[in-house]
């Protein structure tokens, strides 16, 4: 991923880790439509295919586009303190946790277009909530790898001031594996 994303700010890539098959479809569609081509790194597991809670219905295939930032459908915005920014699987396993019901204060929002940064809809994300306090990253690599170190600058410069900004994952590790 640091390497894709590395390339990308070379040149012009675009880099996505999409959660549903309407977003992959409406993302190869985009691409397809494109005039000047330019390479797309998708970053899907194969997990995702198996998942039951990442479905779409016909509808979203028809009758919507790609959105490169996702916000948690279902939640009470007047509510939110807390805002859980993530890419790709790690979305299912927070909202799908168990406690998930019992925690109002909290909605998870997903990036689903990492490169070129969707800095506008990222902000139209944070807007909706009126009473938001922090904004957290959370992935499941560790703190110097993924998608954080790409992410955390562009999420420094666009969030307001009276935010505060945090990190959720594992610590830094030489190695990605857990040995």
């Amino acid at each position: 991923l640091e390497r894709f994303l590395q390339l990308a700010a070379e040149g012009n890539i675009r880099v996505a880790n999409l959660t549903t098959p309407a977003q992959y479809f409406h993302m190869l569609r985009r691409q397809a439509l494109i005039e000047k081509q330019r390479p797309l790194v998708i970053m899907t597991p194969k997990s995702l295919l198996r998942l039951p809670q990442a479905t779409n219905r016909i509808e979203h295939l028809s009758d919507t586009q790609f959105y490169p930032v996702l916000g948690e459908p279902r939640v009470d915005e007047a509510k939110i303190e807390r805002l859980a920014l993530c890419t790709g699987k790690i979305y299912y396993d927070l909202v799908g946790h168990a406690k998930r019901p019992e925690v109002d204060r909290l909605a998870v929002g997903r990036i689903e277009l990492l490169y070129p940064f969707p800095e506008r809809e990222a902000l139209e994300l944070i807007e909706r909530y009126p009473n938001l306090k922090e904004v957290v990253w959370v992935q499941e690599e560790p703190r110097n790898m993924g998608a954080r170190a790409h992410m955390f600058p562009r999420l420094m410069q666009i969030l307001p001031e009276q935010l505060e900004f945090g990190y959720i994952g594992r610590p830094e590790r030489a190695s990605s594996g857990e040995g």
